[in-house]
């Protein structure tokens, strides 16, 4: 099987995957990529090519699907941050005295 052969995937990781795709490409990110990021996190929550057979496998985790927004280290604003870093500060102040 070459390499970017769906052809062991079933037809809802095909969904998720399209619609994945859809939601990153929303977002800006430039197509290959998008459709890169959407088969990894496909690949991620049911752990690859499924085929047909009952019972066979291993179940899905769909935390990948979960996580998307929130990796990259901007969860929170500078200004939220620097708030928080001058409360900080007026509090041990006044704790001092």
């Amino acid at each position: 099987m070459p390499r970017g052969d769906k052809s062991a995937y079933t037809d809802k990781q095909k969904r998720q995957a399209e619609h994945i795709e859809e939601g990153y490409e929303d977002r800006g990110v430039p197509d290959r990529e998008a459709e890169r990021r959407a088969w990894a996190t496909v690949n991620a929550m049911t752990h690859g090519g499924k085929k047909s057979g009952s019972g066979r496998g291993r179940s899905e985790n769909h935390e990948p699907a979960r996580k998307g927004g929130r990796i990259g280290g901007h969860s929170v604003s500078s200004s939220t941050r620097s708030k928080a870093a001058k409360k900080g500060w007026e509090t041990r102040r006044r704790h001092e005295h």
